[in-house]
């Protein structure tokens, strides 16, 4: 950012210290999206990437009294949501070997289906196709009857990730599903 926005940026962060509410509103529409863009080129995904950026405004006005030179909000905040990122990153590579786990678990064609019917033996290698995230969420969403709000919790993200898991693993399925169809 050049010294222009610096010093405006700096003027809402002291109207805002000031009490001035709608200097933060202001400092929002500035930033957010580069925050949004920042944490995605660090985490490779969207609803992920507004989540951090979510979670970083959240940091950045509960601290944000404490900046010291509010000419420097840019190069404070950004470094917040880098942070945030790899925190997130680190999180997810936690949870990702627990999920892996639970998948092999119980993602079994024994469990889903019991018999030869050729269409749920097709279901069962379309859902095996799909992402390990994708696999947990259609199990939690339709074996086990969990609602997207308990699925988001159990899976540590938003609600519009695991309903954009939900839609994408359904269109991926379809997609499957139609194209064997045409090969019969």
């Amino acid at each position: 950012m050049h010294e222009k926005s610096n010093s405006s940026d700096a003027t809402l962060i002291l109207q805002y210290q000031g009490g001035n509410k709608e200097a933060l509103v202001e400092l929002v529409k500035r930033w957010h999206k580069v925050f949004c863009n920042k944490a995605y080129w660090i985490v490779k995904d969207a609803d992920l990437a507004k989540d951090v950026a979510q979670d970083s405004w959240r940091t950045i006005m509960t601290k944000i009294d404490d900046l010291e030179d509010p000419k420097n909000f840019g190069s404070w905040s950004m470094r917040i949501v880098f942070t945030k990122s790899l925190d997130t990153i680190s999180h997810n590579k936690k949870n990702r070997s627990k999920r892996e786990q639970y998948v092999r678990d119980y993602i079994s064609e024994a469990e889903y289906f019991e018999g030869n019917d050729s269409l749920k033996h097709e279901l069962l290698i379309a859902i095996k196709s799909l992402s390990l995230n994708q696999q947990a969420t259609i199990r939690l969403f339709y074996v086990e009857e969990y609602s997207l709000k308990e699925i988001s919790v159990m899976q540590q993200i938003s609600i519009g990730t695991a309903k954009s898991r939900l839609f994408y693993a359904r269109e991926k399925l379809k997609q499957i599903l139609i194209n064997r169809n045409y090969e019969n």
